[in-house]
């Protein structure tokens, strides 16, 4: 070790991540506190790291933190995670902020503090690349001033701020790829809550725990949509057909469109939702390129609507990936098996129910009967603590069904999960 360079060491001490990591390591001798002084470029005060930091006061844990910090001199990297804290002095998070901004280039914070700190003002027009915010607030918003040349992801959890400040926020980040929002907190002038957002460079976008009332986004590059638990009357995409990741889960809208240049989609996963089939399939029927499909726990707005395969077989020929979960309303099975089409490029099959009973394993006879090339097959159930006599024999029936008519398909792997 003693002919290792310190810039090495540096790079090793960084792997660690975790402060109390870095303290100990460097402590080794006089190299290894050079390597720290001079080269180390990421450190993490995380409370899961060590379960000390909940014991210690805010004011001895602000001072550990400004100690270890100020003995640095060139961090790329600091995440601060501290969840039994209440909150931090402005004051000493504004000292470790000016101490690194020069040359951070990824900072996670997710303390409260007391006042609230202005972080945008204190990091802008630096080489920031990754931003990560919680529990924090954001106000009056100056594009030209609090600017993020750099700023590739951006994530605010828990966040205050207006529909106006967030749009001007993504246009004070000029590159932005990745974008996460998270329960955030959207102050409105008037009584519609109404989200605009605008962004030319925007790849990715993950929204969760949100209620609006109208979210319209413009994106030109957006290749990958992700809500869930999301309380919606309008979601809007304006695109130029980029998309290629839709997910949706636990979601309420009413009206919701993702444009109509959906022909380069290649994942659709659809979970907890309530859906009018036509106007759903309508939506993604022209994604020839889609290679997966999770329809799950959906429930459909009209009871005598059906999904079937043949539809599924012939609209998106390149599908390796297929995931149902059915559901019988008065006797109609939701996902038919018309026609005759062959699911040839599906090698993964997930199929889960709700109520066990003599039709599922028909189901699942006639879908591996569509599958000719499957490779893996897993079956979903749910099994209450508390169960009937006859509840038991309609269990060991489908169990014995479903070990018999996998003796005709000895090359597919079956797995079960049951919760």
């Amino acid at each position: 070790m003693e002919y290792l360079p310190v810039e090495v060491i540096g790079n090793i001490l960084s792997r660690l991540g975790a402060a109390r990591d870095v303290v100990i390591a460097s402590a080794a001798c006089r190299k290894w506190r050079e390597a720290c002084h001079k080269h180390l470029h990421t450190l993490s005060f995380n409370s899961d790291d060590w379960p000390v930091y909940c014991d210690l006061t805010t004011s001895r844990l602000e001072i550990l933190i400004t100690q270890t910090i100020f003995q640095t001199t060139g961090l790329q990297g600091l995440y601060i995670f501290m969840d039994d804290v209440d909150e931090f002095s402005a004051s000493t998070v504004i000292a470790w902020l000016m101490y690194t901004r020069e040359t951070l280039r990824e900072l996670i914070y997710k303390v409260r503090t007391t006042p609230n700190v202005n972080i945008l003002d204190i990091c802008g027009r630096q080489k920031l690349e990754i931003l990560v915010l919680a529990h924090n607030s954001i106000t009056g918003v100056e594009p030209n001033y609090q600017r993020f040349p750099c700023l590739k992801s951006l994530s605010l959890s828990y966040v205050s701020i207006s529909a106006l400040d967030l749009n001007l926020l993504l246009t004070a980040c000029p590159n932005i790829e990745s974008l996460a929002l998270v329960n955030p907190e959207i102050a409105m002038s008037d009584a519609q809550v109404t989200v605009e957002l605008n962004s030319p460079t925007l790849k990715s976008i993950y929204v969760e725990a949100i209620s609006l009332d109208k979210f319209m986004l413009e994106a030109d590059s957006l290749e990958t949509l992700h809500l869930k638990d999301c309380a919606l009357e309008l979601f809007e995409l304006l695109g130029k057909g980029t998309l290629k990741h839709f997910k949706i889960d636990d979601v309420s809208v009413i009206h919701l469109d993702i444009g109509e240049a959906v022909e380069n989609l290649e994942i659709v996963d659809v979970s907890n939702f309530t859906i009018i089939w036509s106007k759903f399939y309508q939506m993604i029927s022209k994604s020839s390129k889609l290679r997966r499909l999770r329809l799950w726990e959906v429930v459909f707005d009209d009871e005598d609507e059906i999904v079937d395969v043949e539809t599924i077989a012939l609209c998106f020929p390149q599908l390796s990936y297929l995931a149902l979960s059915y559901d019988f309303r008065d006797g109609l099975l939701h996902y038919g098996l018309q026609g005759s089409s062959y699911l040839e490029n599906v090698t993964l099959l997930e199929l889960g129910w709700t109520v066990v009973n003599e039709l599922f394993t028909d189901w699942v006879s006639g879908l591996l009967k569509r599958c000719p090339n499957l490779k893996k097959l897993v079956i979903h159930g749910s099994v209450s603590e508390a169960k009937t006599h006859e509840e038991c024999q309609m269990l060991a029936k489908f169990t014995s069904c479903i070990v018999q008519l996998m003796r005709k398909y000895m090359h597919v792997d079956v797995q079960f999960e049951y919760e």
